[in-house]
């Protein structure tokens, strides 16, 4: 046998073997959505895909914000396990949920709010999530502005200490604490800190036809890199194939959810 060829038949055979892999962007500490010990619903969703396609899922660990869909673009993974639909820069599949803000509140307040004309609103002091790095306006920010009510809002930088575990849960810690009188919150967030809070709170999506100016749905896809137009396909045809046993994942985990816009 030649000099050197056992080297490069086990590099030729340890290259197949993770051609296999299905390489998954996903975020180390944000639930619901994953974590570095496989809790969130993407981490069961993903299992599910490489089952189905029949390919091991290795995870490529970075936080969800920022550059994070550009780990896609430079093909450190082959996908994302959600995304805006039709976010500009990667391919996106259909849509596999749709859902909404919420308005968080305690039980024990009874404060039932359901809208932002409710004249209750005024009078308390709300929570409100910045987006991302970059202190990206949220949509329940735009509604209490055009409604005079900026002085009212509690500001909660969700995703600044990237350290600390369960970082999305401030803003459900700070209602329990009594800190704001009520939240308002993306859906698949508010859902699953309300059902593991230790204070019984209540959950209220905000109407979708509530709001004409400021948008408050939004539908969720997998994401791929732009050209993969291949797995594209197959997230697709596993999304039309597992439709209902994804719906109970996400309603596992406490996602509010709308009939999708298809």
């Amino acid at each position: 046998m030649c000099s050197g060829c056992s080297a490069v038949l086990l590099l030729a055979l340890a290259s197949l073997a993770g051609a296999t892999d299905l390489r998954v962007c996903a975020d180390p500490d944000n639930l619901p959505y994953s974590n570095s010990h496989g809790q969130g619903f993407e981490n069961e969703l993903a299992r599910l895909v490489g089952r189905q396609l029949n390919r091991h899922v290795r995870y490529y660990w970075l936080p969800q914000r920022g550059k994070y869909f550009g780990a896609l673009r430079a093909g450190a993974c082959d996908m994302a396990m959600e995304a805006p639909l039709n976010y500009p820069g990667i391919r996106t599949t259909k849509p596999y949920y749709r859902s909404i803000y919420v308005f968080l509140s305690r039980r024990d307040r009874n404060l039932n709010i359901r809208s932002f004309n409710d004249a209750l609103l005024r009078n308390l002091r709300i929570g409100v999530q910045v987006m991302g790095d970059d202190d990206a306006v949220a949509p329940p920010a735009e509604a209490l502005a055009a409604r005079g009510m900026l002085r009212n809002i509690t500001w909660y930088g969700l995703y600044r200490n990237y350290l600390t575990a369960n970082r999305p849960a401030v803003l459900i810690d700070a209602i329990e604490k009594g800190e704001i009188d009520v939240a308002i919150a993306w859906g698949p967030l508010g859902g699953y800190f309300a059902r593991i809070a230790q204070t019984p709170l209540r959950v209220t999506p905000v109407s979708p036809r509530s709001e004409r100016s400021v948008r408050f749905a939004f539908d969720i896809a997998m994401a791929v890199e732009p050209r993969n137009v291949t797995l594209a396909g197959q997230l697709n045809g596993f999304l039309a194939r597992h439709a209902v046993e994804t719906r109970r994942i996400l309603e596992r985990y406490g996602v509010p959810l709308l009939d999708v816009d298809r």
